[in-house]
């Protein structure tokens, strides 16, 4: 597989996006809006052209501001997949893939299964099915590199999961390396086998999803996974442990060493939730009202002082949780992390 090499400099309206990054495989940037994902992409097709650095794909050189080489988009091979598929409403599907190139569109058609779709326009076509179809204009282009912009933010949330899981499967099929970016944690961890968060132009971390989860560089990295983020004052124990004074009164420990301003880090899906108050040092308690119940699938995300917790509804139901009632939120001090503050 070619390995598409970035390593630029783009002045944006309040940062400069300063890059460098290896693409082999599936990776995704995830951040903010205005963070600077998507001037990734046009840098790679050519659409920006960045100030100082150089991107290529295994020998070919696309920008090189040393050399001063900068190709145009069309003399880069590059398949683009736009947020909103961009399919052109008055062609048919054989005749948006054949915009791509028509020397692989009967091919292309059976590939991604829409060949029985092929004399059909796009507002007839579902969610999945349009994604199918500007999956396969990108790929008649013959690209070297994908490059994917949002690809599950024009669906409504019923339809994410089967297309996500659907797009996962080509991306593994197709082997090409691929480059998205989303504002959603959960389709970057779904899709990439690395996902880099980026934050004002700056790549904080680039990690396996795994990683990230376990192992956040920053309160940044933290947010976009999906933690809770507590901030709070910590101090090592002699007992090796370290005990965090929260910024809404209650006191923490964690086996991370900290000191001095911390961010503290429990994901929602490793807190217990019930009603029984517990004296243990290394279960972190949290007594406090339930402030809102969020229904996500077969999960809630129950909100108890200041952090979330996910159960089951049967849990729900079970411990007879309301908004405005009582109850108690424990994680175990092994899973509370500390990261840097800023």
């Amino acid at each position: 597989m070619s390995t598409l090499s970035i390593d630029c400099r783009v002045p944006l309206r309040s940062f400069d996006l300063q890059i460098e990054l290896e693409v082999a495989g599936t990776v995704a940037l995830v951040g903010p809006s205005g963070a600077g994902k998507t001037s990734v992409l046009r840098a790679v097709t050519g659409l920006v052209k960045p100030t100082a650095g150089r991107i290529t794909l295994a020998e070919e050189v696309w920008f090189d501001a040393a050399a001063k080489i900068s190709r145009s988009p069309d003399q880069r091979r590059v398949g683009l997949v736009f947020q909103e598929y961009a399919l052109f409403p008055h062609m048919t599907v054989r005749q948006n893939v054949a915009y791509g190139g028509r020397a692989r569109v009967d091919e292309l058609l059976e590939r991604f299964r829409i060949s029985h779709l092929a004399d059909a326009r796009p507002t007839h076509l579902s969610g999945g099915e349009r994604q199918r179809v500007a999956l396969a204009r990108a790929i008649a282009r013959d690209p070297g590199v994908l490059l994917l912009d949002e690809p599950l933010s024009a669906l409504d949330a019923h339809t994410k999961v089967a297309v996500r899981g659907e797009l996962q499967e080509l991306l593994r099929e197709l082997g090409f390396p691929t480059l998205l970016v989303t504002h959603d944690y959960e389709d970057a961890a779904a899709l990439a086998d690395r996902v880099g968060v980026i934050v004002d132009g700056q790549l904080r971390q680039l990690a396996s999803p795994q990683e990230l989860v376990s192992r956040p560089a920053d309160v940044f990295v933290a947010s976009f996974t999906g933690a809770n983020l507590l901030h709070g004052v910590a101090h090592r124990r002699e007992d090796d442990l370290t005990v965090i004074t929260l910024a809404s009164g209650e006191t923490v420990y964690s086996t991370d060493p900290g000191d001095g301003e911390v961010g503290v880090v429990v994901y929602p899906w490793e807190v217990s939730v019930g009603h029984a108050h517990h004296v243990d040092s290394a279960l972190n308690v949290i007594d406090g009202e339930v402030r809102s119940l969020v229904h996500i699938g077969n999960r809630v995300r129950v909100m108890i002082g200041p952090i979330t917790a996910e159960v089951t509804e049967a849990s729900l139901e079970k411990l007879g949780l309301v908004v405005g009632g009582r109850a108690v939120a424990s994680f175990k001090a092994t899973g509370t992390r500390l990261v840097s503050s800023s």
